[in-house]
């Protein structure tokens, strides 16, 4: 044990190498992250009846997470979300990157970082975990040495504070994002149509059918993608082309640095999740993959389309190549620093 709320064990290997877990706990929330990729593999929660259940989608073979879609609960970089055409120009030059999405990069490629070993430091106090990357001048073709970390720490209240971070010795682009997958009736309960959500957004940026934004930031107001009020997740999710929402919301302008993003509620089970965050958008996905590429999660649970929803806070989508988005450029001397503030409890009803 280290302090007297974290646990760390090893839970299996991948080609070799032991992946380590840690296991936090603060008040009636407990969270499991490992090595791998910075995963966040477990949280469980109570419901209503006192009824634990784990409500995030992940493996137990740490195997699953090298070659299953989807990068469950993985923190992806150096760029989360898509790039086009796998290109892009910094100070002139043009990097050319892997295009594993068709014609574009996605999430740092099929190598990025969600798919590497991270190293853990354990908090001595024993209420949070940091993970740290080193990724070379050159890496899947970005520039520049980036030092990247990923710190996972949960109050004493429940309240989970994950914290991505990143210096460089050079003119780069990041936008590391956290792809946890949620389902607040539990991760084995089926589809979350009928969960409520709501963004604090007012604009999204469309795209085109490749998913890449078209440069336009759009308002969401009469369109299948307003959740500025509270609905079902399902209400209009057939009528979105590509099999459900994977979409980037611009948030609303906060005057400190953290915003509201999103509020999601189940009311089978009462569990409600609130997020916090620094960062300009959020990519609001609906695990569509999952419809031709079924999956088999913890406890032999069935992943099938809509399993579950990822609230992944970020710059926005193909930023480097739209100058009106959000600079994704960080420079020598600066910091990257990305908050995520992710509260829970349990209601009767919705509560904005």
């Amino acid at each position: 044990m280290i302090g007297s709320t974290i646990s760390r064990h090893v839970v299996g290997s991948i080609a070799g190498t032991p992946v380590e877990a840690f296991r936090l706990s603060g008040g009636d929330t407990s969270i499991e992250v490992i090595s791998f990729g910075a995963i966040l593999r477990r949280l469980t929660r109570p419901d209503r009846n006192g009824q634990v259940d784990d409500i995030v989608l992940g493996y137990d073979d740490p195997e699953a997470y090298v070659g299953t879609p989807g990068n469950a609960g993985a923190v992806c970089g150096r760029y989360g979300n898509r790039i086009a055409n796998g290109r892009f120009t910094l100070d002139g030059t043009v990097y050319e990157l892997p295009r594993n999405n068709g014609d574009h990069h996605l999430h740092g490629g099929a190598q990025g970082f969600g798919k590497r070993f991270w190293t853990p430091y354990p908090d001595p106090d024993g209420n949070a975990v940091e993970f740290r990357l080193l990724s070379e001048d050159g890496d899947a073709g970005y520039p520049g040495t980036l030092e990247a970390s990923t710190r996972y720490a949960l109050a004493a209240d429940g309240t989970l504070t994950i914290t991505m971070s990143a210096t460089t010795d050079r003119r780069t682009i990041v936008n590391l994002v956290h792809h946890g997958y949620w389902n607040l009736a539990g991760h084995a309960s089926g589809s979350i149509a009928e969960q409520v959500l709501q963004l604090d957004a007012d604009h999204y940026t469309p795209t085109h059918p490749d998913k890449i934004p078209t440069g336009e930031i759009a308002p969401l107001a009469g369109t299948a993608f307003d959740f500025s009020r509270p609905r079902a997740i399902g209400a209009d999710i057939t009528t979105v082309a590509g099999g459900g929402y994977d979409h980037n919301w611009c948030l609303r302008p906060a005057e400190s640095g953290m915003r509201r993003c999103a509020v999601a509620w189940d009311r089978a089970s009462g569990r409600r999740l609130e997020l916090h965050t620094n960062q300009p958008g959020v990519q609001f996905y609906t695990a569509n993959h999952f419809a031709n590429a079924p999956a088999t999660g913890k406890g032999g649970a069935p992943y099938g389309a809509h399993a579950g929803f990822a609230l992944e806070t970020q710059t926005f989508p193909n930023a480097p190549n739209e100058p009106a988005f959000p600079s994704p450029v960080l420079s020598p001397g600066a910091s990257y620093d990305h908050r995520m503030v992710l509260r829970f409890s349990t209601e009767q009803d919705w509560i904005a």
